[in-house]
C-alpha cells in the first residue's frame, strides 16, 4: 500500500520531524516524490529542518514546517486541517517522543509527560487524520514509532516502556479496524533498532559502533514497509533480526512457561536464556 501511495502522491505528514529517524523519513519522502509537512516543536532545529527536506523534493512539491506540541490535542488537530487543506495525505507518521526517567513507584510527573506525549500524541495523530484518509478512498499508510523496550520491556524505565507497548497494541488495532472496514489504508508498526539519535545519544558524541544512522535505520524500514510488513523491527550493528526474533520468542515464553516477568534478566534463568540465544552466535 506504501508503495501505492507514493506512486499516486500527495504529501507526508511527519511528527517529530526535527531530528533523528523523523528528519530522515522526512527526506526520503520527499525524494520520493511526496510534499511534506513536518511537525515538532518550534525553533531553530525545524525551521532548520524543513530546509534541509525542501533541498530534497521536487521544485514544486509543497514542504512546510508546522509547529506543533503532540501533547496537545488542539495542536494535532490544526496539524491535520493545515495538511488536508494542502493536499492529500498520502503517509502519516506518527513519530514526536521523549524519553524521562522512571520507576515503577516514582517519577509520576515524568510517568504523565512520557504517556502524553509517546501514547496519546500518537493516538490524537490516528485520531485526528484517520477518518479524513478513510473518507479520500485513495491509498495510504500509517506509520507509529514504536520500541524494541515496547516488546520485550527491559527493566530499566517502565515508563517509556509501557508508553511503547500501548503504541505496538494501539497499532495492531488499528490495522485490524482498517482492515475490517476495507480501507485502502496499510499500518506499520516501526520499531528502530540501536539508532544514534538526540534521544539515545546520552553522552556519546560521535554514533558507538553498535549503532545505526537514523539513514539506516529508515531505509531498511521503508524497504519492508514497502514489502507490506506490519511489524518492522529494525536490526543495527549488534542485534540482527535473528537475534531480535529469539529475545521476542522468549518474551512471549514467560506467559507461555509461567517463568517469572522479565526472565531473561532473572539470575534463576541466566543460564537457560544465554543457552536459548546462542544460536545467534554460531
Amino acid at each position: 500500500m506504501y508503495t501505492k501511495a507514493v506512486s499516486e502522491g500527495g504529501l507526508a505528514v511527519v511528527t517529530g520531524a526535527a531530528s533523528g529517524v523523523g528528519l530522515a523519513a522526512a527526506i526520503r519522502f520527499a525524494e520520493a516524490g511526496l510534499g511534506v509537512i513536518l511537525a515538532d516543536l518550534p525553533g531553530a532545529a525545524l525551521e532548520a529542518a524543513t530546509r534541509t527536506v525542501r533541498a530534497a523534493a521536487q521544485p514544486d512539491a509543497v514542504v512546510l514546517a508546522v509547529a506543533t506540541d503532540v501533547a496537545d490535542t488542539t495542536q494535532v488537530e490544526a496539524l491535520a486541517a493545515k495538511a488536508f487543506a494542502s493536499g492529500p495525505v498520502a503517509v502519516l507518521m506518527n513519530n514526536a517522543g521523549i524519553s524521562l526517567p522512571t520507576t515503577a513507584w516514582g517519577e509520576a510527573d515524568n510517568w504523565s509527560k512520557l504517556i502524553d506525549v509517546n501514547f496519546f500524541g500518537v493516538l490524537r495523530g490516528v485520531q485526528a487524520f484517520t477518518q479524513r484518509m478513510i473518507d479520500a478512498g485513495r491509498p495510504a499508510a500509517i506509520i507509529n514509532t514504536g520500541s524494541k523496550q515496547g516488546i520485550t520491556t527491559p527493566p530499566g524505565n517502565p515508563g517509556y516502556n509501557v508508553t511503547k507497548a500501548a503504541v505496538k497494541v494501539l497499532s495492531e488495532q488499528l490495522a485490524h479496524e482498517l482492515r475490517q472496514a476495507g480501507a485502502p489504508i496499510s499500518v506499520h508498526l516501526f520499531v528502530p533498532g540501536f539508532t544514534f539519535t538526540g534521544i539515545t545519544a546520552g553522552n556519546h558524541k560521535e554514533k558507538p559502533a553498535a549503532a545505526w544512522t537514523s539513514e539506516q535505520t529508515v531505509d531498511y524500514f521503508i524497504e519492508r514497509m514497502a514489502a507490506g510488513d506490519f511489524y518492522i523491527l529494525c536490526p543495527d550493528n549488534d542485534v540482527d533480526s535473528a537475534r531480535d526474533r529469539l529475545r521476542a520468542r522468549w518474551a512471549i515464553g514467560d506467559i507461555i512457561e509461567n517463568r517469572p516477568p522479565l526472565s531473561r534478566w532473572h539470575p534463576d534463568y541466566k543460564d537457560a536464556y544465554a543457552a536459548f540465544e546462542r544460536p545467534c552466535e554460531s
